[in-house]
């Protein structure tokens, strides 16, 4: 990785995380918090819900920004987009949507719980959304980093159960 890229840390329910990640889900969905996503950052992925771990990263490609319904009219158009009738109530309300094309996704060689996490970082939150995650950061800096430069492993999908 280069210090010209751009890194977020985004919560993904384990739903959703797992079709990320098994390579069905080609888009992910967010209302939209102001701050916008640049195309080719890297997304760290931290799984919520009953994982509650930092899992695995994927590439955002396409980005499209707008009203809610052009967000998903605009995703439909694409083929196999792995985005399912139950997410649209989810965007659906707000006043801006947000779609990130999924490419390049990948697991981390080891899944990283809450519980070591705060072990590491004392006060450690994951984003109720998503946030930057900068380079010089210590959670970046001691354990995304190494995790990134780690030799993947194949997608264990049984772990999201």
């Amino acid at each position: 990785m280069s210090e010209e890229d751009v890194l977020y840390l985004m919560s993904i329910r384990p739903k959703y995380a797992y079709q990320i990640f098994a390579g069905r889900k080609k888009f992910e969905l967010r209302r939209w918090i102001g701050i916008p996503i640049v195309e080719g950052a890297i997304i760290v992925v931290y799984v919520s819900g009953s994982v509650k771990a930092l899992m695995g990263e994927f590439r955002a490609g396409r980005i499209i920004i707008g009203s809610p319904q052009r967000v998903w009219n605009e995703i439909m158009r694409y083929e196999r987009h792995g985005i399912e009738r139950d997410a649209w109530p989810y965007i659906a309300g707000a006043k801006k949507a947000m779609a990130i094309e999924v490419l390049e996704p990948r697991l981390y060689p080891r899944p990283v719980k809450l519980d070591e996490l705060r072990q590491i970082f004392p006060g450690f939150s994951p984003p109720l959304s998503f946030r930057i995650l900068r380079v010089e950061e210590p959670l970046y800096r001691l354990l995304v980093k190494p995790l990134r430069e780690s030799k993947s492993r194949q997608s264990k999908i049984h772990e999201f159960t």
